[in-house]
């Protein structure tokens, strides 16, 4: 006999966590989902993430030549911050939410988001920083891993690492933008050490507490 498919065990819907401006984010997410029109659903909202990462990529590749365009970047940012933020509230207020389409796609779409951040700032910097931001690709990549793998064992998903979550990284690299338009790329070269030292010790927290917390449940469940 098949398992029953059951949603309420399911707690990919929920994030578990805050940071700096969750608290912003949660008055301008409930501010907003009631005015949205009928229309528009929490589905259209999570692929909307796809044209933000092609117009990122695109805008990316035109600042090579004119830095101006990163403005554009920094517009679709903002606007892929908008719609992932609305579009899991979207689908509980109105009760027409998919939760684990949603999990998949929403996630999945948020790694293609910001690799497609990365890449551009790929096509901008000189090759000799090339290096650089693979491993900052492959940290924050680390982060997202950690926050599945996590999910798996605890069902709670995390995305707040130390008080930074995903609105935090997208104002990072909004200020990142507006430096490299008024200072230009070598102080992006400047800055990436730091960012990548950064990610490093804050990765290296975080897979510490979780693994700890993981050893902490086996430990008591051994002894039960």
């Amino acid at each position: 006999m098949p398992e029953k498919d059951d949603n309420t065990s399911f707690a990919g819907d929920k994030k578990f966590g805050t940071s700096i401006f969750y608290a912003w984010d949660v008055k301008f997410r409930d501010y907003v989902v009631p005015k949205i029109p009928l229309w528009l659903e929490g589905y259209h909202l999570t692929l909307m993430t796809i044209p933000w990462c092609l117009i990122i990529v695109g805008a990316s590749y035109m600042a090579k030549s004119n830095v101006h365009w990163l403005w554009l970047v920094s517009l679709a940012i903002f606007l892929q911050y908008v719609t992932d933020l609305l579009d899991g509230a979207l689908g509980r207020y109105r009760d027409t939410g998919t939760i684990k389409w949603g999990y998949y796609m929403d996630h999945f779409l948020d790694y293609m988001f910001l690799f497609s951040v990365l890449i551009g700032y790929a096509l901008i910097m000189p090759d000799r920083y090339d290096y650089t931001i693979f491993f900052v690709m492959a940290i924050l990549g680390a982060f997202m891993v950690n926050s599945y793998l996590d999910f798996a064992v605890t069902n709670k998903f995390k995305q707040f690492f130390l008080y930074i979550g995903p609105t935090e990284i997208r104002l990072l690299f909004i200020i990142i933008n507006t430096l490299i338009i008024y200072f230009g790329k070598t102080y992006m070269g400047r800055v990436l050490p730091f960012i990548l030292a950064f990610s490093f010790v804050g990765l290296c927290l975080v897979v510490y507490k979780t693994q700890k917390m993981i050893w902490d449940m086996d430990m008591a469940a051994k002894k039960k």
